[in-house]
């Protein structure tokens, strides 16, 4: 099959080669036909360095697909069935899990130091798959429990983005911050997940949105997603004044996953509001408030991981607000490539252009 491969950390384009095999198919595994998978920011993040992983690896995590062959003593999956890619399953009996906080299991983890793919020849080697997934492949090997049944309304590249992006950011409105009705919102990056982040919030009943974005085309986009207002990040400030007289949002969202993001997203938090850090960041880049400020503005700084909710849970709420028209999740889709495009898919990610882009196998 053919696989998008990143042989060294750092580097900025993928080889699309032929002859790759997936690999660890056995009991307790599924086979997976990727029809679908969407480019996030997290797989440049993985590509660059800033988050862990080791090379050469297959990025992407967003998939969803066919299930074409099912090991032994898997239950409740069988071949043909339609699945989107969860990249962070429960196990269901960790402490973590146990006390309904599945999206902190660390099983998932487990399983992303073992190669998911091998490259044959002569002299073979071992891939790994991004997040234990590695999406950009024709086919992978997964957990059972990383395929979840979708239904056959939900398209793949809709299914696809429901696997990260828009779960990601519903859930951080939703389940961690749960945005009140009523309130002032800040958005501060408004890539898929941020724009979902801005849906989320207007689900919910938020009065005023403010979607902030240095790249123009987001902050349009956002606007059509249901932002009050859109702006670029030096004009901030002012509309802190303008909106909230100057006292603060009541919720800010930080999607970009920096401490100088987080720390203007702190400021723009009113005092007892609440700070929602959702964007990914380095080990090495350290976010700090000093003793007074903490305790004197009482603001809750809630990080939010994979939506903040039992994802099975969010990615059933995701479809059914979907369905109802309540979110748009097709107009997250700016353009659609085939995986031997993907180079150019990149490009326009770090140009911060594309609000997410789908690779249609």
């Amino acid at each position: 099959m053919r696989a998008a491969i990143q042989h060294q950390t750092g580097q900025e384009k993928l080889e699309v080669l032929d002859g790759i095999e997936a690999v660890g198919f056995g009991p307790g595994k599924v086979r997976i036909r990727i029809r679908a998978t969407g480019l996030c920011h997290s797989d440049l993040s993985a590509m660059s360095g800033v988050l862990p992983q080791p090379a050469p690896f297959v990025p992407g995590h967003e998939g969803a697909g066919e299930i074409t062959e099912v090991g032994e003593g898997v239950q409740g999956l069988a071949a043909g069935d339609r699945v989107l890619m969860c990249w962070l399953p429960a196990c269901g009996t960790c402490p973590s899990c146990k006390r309904g906080q599945t999206r902190l299991c660390l099983a998932g983890f487990m399983n992303a130091g073992t190669p998911n793919f091998r490259r044959p020849g002569a002299d073979p080697s071992d891939v790994f798959g991004f997040a234990g997934t590695g999406t950009f492949a024709e086919e992978v090997v997964v957990a059972a429990n990383c395929a979840v049944p979708i239904p056959d309304d939900v398209p793949y590249e809709i299914a696809a983005l429901i696997g990260c992006g828009v779960t990601t950011g519903l859930g951080a409105a939703m389940n961690t911050a749960r945005v009140e009705p009523g309130a002032s919102v800040a958005v501060i990056g408004c890539g898929g997940v941020g724009i979902s982040a801005v849906q989320g919030a207007r689900v919910c009943g938020a009065a005023q949105i403010v979607a902030v974005d240095p790249v123009a085309a987001r902050r349009e986009a956002a606007l059509r997603f249901g932002a009050t207002e859109a702006v670029a990040p030096e004009e901030l400030a002012d509309a802190k004044q303008r909106v909230t007289a100057g006292e603060g949002f009541d919720y800010v969202f930080e999607v970009v996953g920096r401490s100088a993001t987080a720390r203007t997203a702190y400021e723009a938090t009113r005092r007892g509001g609440t700070l929602c850090v959702v964007g990914a960041g380095a080990m090495d880049d350290h976010f700090q408030v000093n003793m007074f400020e903490l305790f004197f503005d009482e603001k809750r700084i809630l990080p939010s991981l994979y939506g903040g909710g039992d994802v099975l849970r969010s990615y059933e709420r995701a479809i059914s607000l979907w369905r109802a028209g309540r979110i748009d999740l097709a107009g997250l889709i700016t353009h659609r490539v085939r995986l031997t495009e993907i180079n150019e898919a990149l490009e326009q990610m770090r140009t911060g252009v594309a609000l997410r882009t789908c690779i249609e196998m």
